[in-house]
C-alpha cells in the first residue's frame, strides 16, 4: 500500500521542508506542520507553486495538478465559449507556469501537436481541446513515449518487443519524433497495434489508459495513425472518467463549489467597497461584524511565508515614513 500511494516520497518531501524551515516550523510545532502538509496532499493543493520534479512525481500530484490547473483557468474558456478559439500554445504554457514556474515547454508543445499537428503549430485552440489533449499528454507521458517507439518499429516492420520502457530520468522530456501522419492511408494494423499496446501495458511500472477501452477504441478501425491515436485517447471520455482529474466535456465549464467560494468573496469585496468611503470610523464601529466562513487556503512552504512577511514588513515601514 505503501509503496501504491507513493508514502514515501511525500515523507521525504515533508522531511526536507521540515528541515528547511525548521526555524519557522519549531514555533508552532512539527504535529502541526505535518497535519498541515498531508491535509494538502489530501486535498491536492500541495502541488502549487512547486518545482516540475514534484509535480510529475507521482500520479497522485500529476491528477492533482490538471484538476488545479481546470479550476483556476476553466473561466479563460467559459468566457470564450466553450468552442471558440482562445489562445495559442505559448499562451496556454504561460498559464502552466503560473502554476509551476518551472514547467517544461516541450510538454506544452506535445499536447498542442494533439489538436493542431505539425503544420498548425500557431494556431489557437480552444481551452477544452487543449486541456483534454494535456491530460493526456502530461499524466501518460512515460506510457506516450513507448508508444510513440512501438508505432515506429511497427511501420519499419522491426520486432516492437525489444522497445525499452522509458524509466523516469530517460522518458521525462525526450524529444519525440513525431511520426508521419499525413497521409490518412498511412498508419498501422490497428489489430496488432493493441497486441504491441497490451504488452506494454503489462509490464510497464507507469500509468496507462485501461486495456479493455485502448481496445475498444482499435477495435472499431482496421488501421490507426500514432496522432489518430492520440487524439482518440484525448476525446475518449471512459479514459477521462477513468483518470478521474477532470469532469467529462459537457461539464468542463461548471464548479459550484468554486463558483460559490469566489461569489462570496465578491460579495464581502463589494460590500467593504461601499460601506468603506461612505461611512465615518464612528459608524464603521457600529456596524455588526460579518460571521463569514473562513476558507481553507492551501498549505505553502514556509519560505515563501518569509518573503511574504518580509514584504510586508518593508510595505509597513514605507507607510509610516510617508505618515511622519
Amino acid at each position: 500500500f505503501a509503496a501504491q500511494r507513493h508514502v514515501l516520497t511525500y515523507m521525504e518531501d515533508a522531511v526536507s521542508q521540515l528541515l528547511e524551515n525548521r526555524e519557522d516550523i519549531s514555533q508552532y510545532g512539527i504535529a502541526r506542520f505535518f497535519t498541515e502538509y498531508f491535509n494538502s496532499v489530501r486535498q491536492g493543493t500541495h502541488i502549487l507553486f512547486r518545482e516540475f520534479s514534484f509535480v510529475q512525481a507521482t500520479p497522485h500530484n500529476r491528477a492533482s495538478f490538471l484538476r488545479t490547473f481546470w479550476r483556476c483557468f476553466r473561466t479563460v474558456g467559459k468566457n470564450g465559449g466553450k468552442y471558440s478559439s482562445i489562445c495559442c500554445y505559448p499562451e496556454y504554457h504561460c498559464l502552466l507556469q503560473l502554476l509551476c514556474p518551472d514547467f517544461p515547454m516541450e510538454l506544452t508543445q506535445k499536447a498542442a501537436r494533439i489538436v493542431l499537428m505539425d503544420d498548425a503549430m500557431d494556431c489557437l485552440m480552444s481551452f477544452s481541446d487543449f486541456l483534454f489533449a494535456f491530460q493526456i499528454q502530461f499524466y501518460y507521458s512515460e506510457f506516450l513515449e513507448s508508444v510513440a517507439a512501438i508505432y515506429q518499429d511497427l511501420l519499419a516492420g522491426k520486432n516492437p518487443n525489444t522497445v525499452i520502457v522509458p524509466t523516469s530520468s530517460s522518458g521525462q522530456h525526450r524529444q519525440r519524433q513525431p511520426p508521419n501522419d499525413c497521409n490518412p492511408l498511412e498508419g498501422v494494423e490497428a489489430s496488432l497495434f493493441y497486441q504491441c499496446l497490451e504488452s506494454l501495458c503489462d509490464r510497464s511500472k507507469y500509468s496507462c489508459p485501461p486495456s479493455a477501452l485502448v481496445k475498444e477504441m482499435l477495435s472499431s478501425v482496421q488501421r490507426m495513425t500514432f496522432y489518430g491515436f492520440l487524439m482518440a485517447l484525448a476525446k475518449d471520455q471512459g479514459i477521462n472518467r477513468a483518470l478521474g482529474a477532470l469532469p467529462d466535456k459537457g461539464d468542463l465549464f461548471l464548479d459550484p463549489a468554486m463558483d460559490q467560494e469566489i461569489e462570496k468573496l465578491v460579495a464581502q469585496v463589494s460590500g467593504l467597497s461601499v460601506s468603506g468611503p461612505a461611512s465615518s470610523s464612528a459608524d464603521t464601529a457600529n456596524i455588526p461584524a460579518r460571521n463569514s466562513p473562513r476558507i481553507n487556503s492551501p498549505w505553502k512552504p514556509l519560505h515563501h511565508r518569509r518573503k511574504m512577511d518580509a514584504e510586508s514588513e518593508g510595505s509597513n515601514e514605507e507607510t509610516d515614513s510617508s505618515e511622519n
